[in-house]
């Protein structure tokens, strides 16, 4: 006689979660499963395709499960956990990341939370910083076995940049083991010195071997963008749709800013100049945002938008150099199952290296009102927030592990907004233009992503549709139109941002008194779900 329904889908759900950890061992690394430290994964073509063999069994078993004999939040973590499947075989046959990125390669050896997070004797987080970079090495050579020939151009430019990179960030958990025994210091330098010199030769390789021929070949094409938006979001809507939201909301920010420039007598784009033009100094830049995110943090507790879990530690720290074209800020929050509470909040400074004109220009797009705008979407009440209500609220471990890009970025996104209309900074000219402004960069994501992987759109005419329905400096709007060939989900911000604001139409009134700290815990109570299922979850609340 065969188990229940319930017990089959349990039993599977720890097999498949597993078989996931496998192929992405760093993943589980970052929420807080320190069991998979030190390891990296077996990239080669025979070891992936075992997996994906694996893992079309997998699929088959759990589509076998009678949906209907499941509990409705049973039912949708079944849900979860074919897409979680359907996701990594995507990436793994259709995307095609090891064939065709090697940036999949360099981001595996990141030592950032060893460093970082006090969750164990420093002993431990040591052996595992040793325990990656003697890892490195061979994961090098499986990149260079299995990348193809002919490669995408701003796929290899930009890990040729990574890659020189890594060896200062290897240095740094050196510098960091010089706290440990003197047997582990040894077993650190010498790992040190032989990734430093995998990861160097990786570099030169690139350059030698796949720039010479790399191409223009990084869209995905209508079908697989199709897909991506199902695997990631289970979401059917066709691109079509989405592409048609996202210029409409384009419109209406690009409306908005066009009315307040008109009642300040200047143009958008040289209402934003001005706005830029307020900016600190490089030395300035880390006391103020430290300033900035103690303080936004008593507005959301002074306006009641959300309740705030304790503990609650967040750090302000200058990006990790490999790391630096790769953001202008970002959060590093707690996992799940991660025992510290900290949050690591990562700002880019001026790069001293950069010429005056290129220090100005990042320093622009650092200006007083950006800093305060971004400090809402990455702390207050954004990522960091989200994270502590995820660790806080029972969870099965299928939402325990599964991460929606367009959730966690349309919260953060949303919470901008939010902010504004609760009178965040007193709801001046400047937070409204900065808002905004932000709002329509995160449009001609939307619009570029689609653009460049489905429609023909070029690099260059993404970067001046950055330019030109943005108003970003060409420096800033070259590089988000280069991040959109290896991103291009990075039109989650505004999908993720249509889709809370659409059941926050639909809900707030009729299941929460509009109140709207209730609603914003009860969403964030959820984990980090594909947008997809959003309003099934509010319909069961």
């Amino acid at each position: 006689m065969s188990s229940p329904p319930a017990d089959r889908l349990a039993s599977l759900e720890r097999t498949i979660v597993d078989h996931v950890f496998e192929l992405r061992p760093p993943y589980a690394s970052s929420l807080g499963l320190h069991e998979y430290d030190g390891r990296l994964p077996d990239t080669s073509a025979a070891a992936t395709t075992r997996w994906a063999t694996r893992a079309r069994e997998l699929l088959r078993e759990l589509t076998d499960l009678p949906a209907h004999e499941l509990t409705s939040p049973r039912r949708l973590d079944r849900q979860l956990l074919q897409l979680l499947l359907e996701g990594q075989l995507f990436d793994l046959e259709e995307s095609r990341e090891y064939d065709r990125n090697p940036m999949s390669y360099l981001f595996q050896s990141d030592l950032t939370n060893y460093i970082s997070r006090d969750y164990a004797p420093v002993a431990v987080r040591v052996a595992a910083i040793a325990a990656t970079l003697e890892a490195t090495p061979a994961l090098f050579d499986a990149a260079r076995a299995r990348l193809e020939p002919v490669l995408p151009r701003p796929f290899v430019s930009l890990a040729i940049q990574i890659a020189e990179g890594l060896p200062s960030h290897f240095a740094e958990g050196e510098a960091f083991s010089q706290v440990a025994s003197p047997q582990l210091r040894g077993r650190v330098h010498a790992a040190r010195e032989a990734a430093d010199a995998a990861v160097l030769r990786f570099a030169e390789w690139l350059k030698a071997e796949r720039l010479p021929h790399a191409d223009e070949s990084f869209p995905l094409g209508p079908e697989r963008f199709q897909r991506l938006l199902w695997v990631r979001e289970g979401l059917a809507t066709p691109v079509e749709e989405v592409l048609r939201r996202g210029r409409a909301d384009l419109q209406r920010n690009q409306e908005r800013l066009a009315e307040i420039a008109r009642q300040e007598g200047l143009t958008p784009a040289r209402l934003i100049e001005r706005l830029n033009d307020h900016h600190p100094k490089p030395d300035e830049v880390m006391p103020l945002v430290r300033n900035m995110t103690n303080d936004i943090r008593e507005f959301v507790r002074k306006e009641d938008l959300a309740s705030i879990p304790e503990p609650e530690v967040c750090h302000v720290r200058e990006t990790p150099p490999w790391a630096r074209d790769l953001w202008t800020a970002a959060m590093s929050p707690p996992g799940p199952f991660e025992k510290p509470v900290d949050g690591i909040y990562w700002v880019t400074t001026v790069d001293r290296s950069w010429t005056p004109t290129q220090q100005e220009s990042w320093l622009r797009t650092l200006n007083y009102g950006m800093l305060k705008n971004t400090t809402v979407h990455e702390v207050w009440p954004g990522h960091y927030l989200q994270a502590l209500h995820f660790r806080k609220t029972e969870q099965s471990l299928a939402r325990k592990v599964w991460f929606s890009y367009s959730f966690t970025e349309g919260w953060a996104h949303y919470c901008e907004q939010v902010a504004l209309e609760a009178g965040f900074d007193g709801r001046s000219m400047e937070a409204e233009v900065t808002q905004l402004a932000d709002a329509l960069t995160r449009n001609c994501r939307l619009v570029a992503s689609i653009g460049m992987h489905t429609q023909g759109m070029s690099v260059a005419e993404a970067a001046r549709l950055f330019e030109t329905e943005a108003h970003l400096e060409r420096f800033h709007a070259e590089r988000e139109a280069i991040r959109g060939t290896y991103n291009p989900e990075y039109f989650c911000y505004t999908l993720g941002k249509l889709a809370i604001l659409d059941v926050r139409s639909k809900y707030l009134g009729s299941r929460f008194g509009s109140s709207l700290r209730a609603f914003h815990d009860t969403l964030l109570g959820f984990g980090m779900p594909p947008i997809g299922l959003l309003d099934p979850l509010l319909g069961a609340a």
